[in-house]
C-alpha cells in the first residue's frame, strides 16, 4: 500500500511536471497553456493512483488489471486534444498542444505508478523539444 506521503509526494511531482509543460505553452499563448497541462497531468496521476489502490484492494478477491482503467486515459485525453485542434482554411493549428496534453497525460501516469526516472526524463526531453525544436523550425523556415 502507497503511504499517504508518497501519494502526496507523487501528485506533487505531476503538478510540477506538468506546470513546466503548460508553462512553455502559456508563455507562447497557446489554447491550452499552464493550467490545463498541470489538470492533466494531476488527473491521470490519481487515475493511476486509483488503479494501483483499486487492484491492491480486490487482487486476493477478483482479477484485475490495473492497465485498464490507464488506458481510459489515453481515450479521454484524446477527446481533450482534439478540442485543442482548429483547422482554419489549409492550415491546422493546436497539434502541438494536443500533442503536450497527450504527453503530460502520460506523464502523470508514469508518476501515479511509481515510474520516477521515466517521467522526469520524458519532461526534460518534452521541454526541450518545445523549446529547442521550436527554435530550429523558425530558423529552417527563414
Amino acid at each position: 500500500m502507497i503511504t499517504p506521503f508518497a501519494v502526496l509526494g507523487r501528485l506533487i511531482l505531476a503538478i510540477t511536471l506538468g506546470g513546466l509543460i503548460g508553462f512553455e505553452r502559456e508563455v507562447k499563448k497557446r489554447s491550452a497553456g499552464l493550467r490545463t497541462h498541470v489538470l492533466v497531468s494531476l488527473g491521470s496521476c490519481l487515475i493511476m493512483l486509483t488503479s494501483l489502490y483499486v487492484f491492491d484492494i480486490y487482487k486476493d478477491i477478483a482479477t484485475l488489471d490495473p492497465a485498464r482503467i490507464a488506458a481510459g486515459i489515453i481515450t479521454g485525453i484524446g477527446f481533450l486534444g482534439a478540442g485543442a485542434i482548429i483547422r482554419s482554411g489549409e492550415a491546422v493549428k493546436g497539434l502541438t498542444t494536443a500533442a503536450s496534453l497527450w504527453l503530460v497525460a502520460g506523464i502523470g501516469m508514469g508518476i501515479g505508478c511509481g515510474f520516477y526516472l521515466a517521467s522526469l526524463l520524458t519532461a526534460v526531453l518534452a521541454i526541450a523539444v518545445l523549446f529547442f525544436l521550436g527554435q530550429l523550425e523558425k530558423v529552417i523556415s527563414k
